[in-house]
């Protein structure tokens, strides 16, 4: 209980800081609306139905992309940390990559694949790959040597070693390097979405982008919030837990 106090109260006081700015018109009322236009926002059952099946649409994507973006960042960034010749290629081009913003491939996207969902599933994967990539290889680099040797004094050999020894030790950048990629996957997807139009089904990015070409604020800072609330509760439930156990398993907590 005493766990969530705090962040309750910081966020009561946002809102209500927010209320009295608003409510001293320091800006247009049609640039920055009160919260209570937003929670009617949130509570209209239009909008709500539309702002629901957007964030149904935009998940699903989310896991597909961010999904092939772990089937490849993963087995790749244990290829660059076990050959030199990979890391000094793959790696490099990874670490280049890596800096270039997600919406840099939007053009490519559209070229290569019209608007499509490819199009933006390429995007996502694109944001969430090198990282994935990086942070395996960083991981299994950073292995203690010591680790290594101390098995095969004890007579493992090969793929026992990897398996019970480098990957698991490992396994904190790796879980970190997943968490990151995550975030770069859904702000990958909302660049797309907002950039490329689909007909298969609106997202959050293309609710997003409708409501500014409106000039419908409440509109923005809704989805804006659903999306900031959809990912501190994808944080909470897919990799909090996971994290509490890599501690525990490395004895930083009890």
């Amino acid at each position: 209980m005493k766990r969530w106090l705090l962040p309750a109260c910081l966020f009561l006081l946002l809102l209500v800081a927010w209320g009295l700015l608003v409510r001293a018109e320091i800006w247009s009322p049609l640039l920055v609306p009160s919260p209570l236009e937003v929670a009617r926002y949130f509570i209209d059952p239009e909008h709500a139905r539309d702002l629901w099946s957007a964030a149904v649409v935009t998940l699903k994507r989310l896991f597909v992309g961010y999904a092939a973006g772990l089937a490849l960042g993963l087995p790749l960034g244990l290829l660059t940390a076990r050959f030199r010749c990979l890391q000094q290629t793959v790696g490099l081009l990874a670490l280049g990559l890596q800096t270039l913003p997600s919406v840099c491939w939007a053009p490519l996207a559209l070229l290569w694949f019209g608007q499509t969902e490819t199009a933006l599933l390429f995007i996502v994967i694109m944001g969430s790959l090198w990282s994935i990539l990086l942070a395996t290889d960083n991981g299994v680099r950073n292995v203690p040597p010591i680790y290594a040797r101390a098995a095969r004094t004890m007579g493992s050999r090969g793929l026992h070693t990897w398996m019970k020894v480098i990957l698991p030790a490992s396994l904190p950048f790796i879980i970190s390097g997943m968490k990151q990629g995550w975030a770069f996957a859904w702000r990958s997807l909302m660049a797309a979405e907002i950039y490329i139009t689909v007909l298969t089904g609106f997202g959050l990015g293309h609710l997003l982008h409708y409501a500014r070409e409106l000039h419908a604020m409440e509109a923005v800072l809704g989805v804006m919030l659903t999306i900031v609330g959809i990912g501190l509760l994808a944080d909470k439930v897919l990799f909090a837990p996971v994290e509490r156990f890599m501690r525990r398993r490395w004895g930083v907590v009890s």
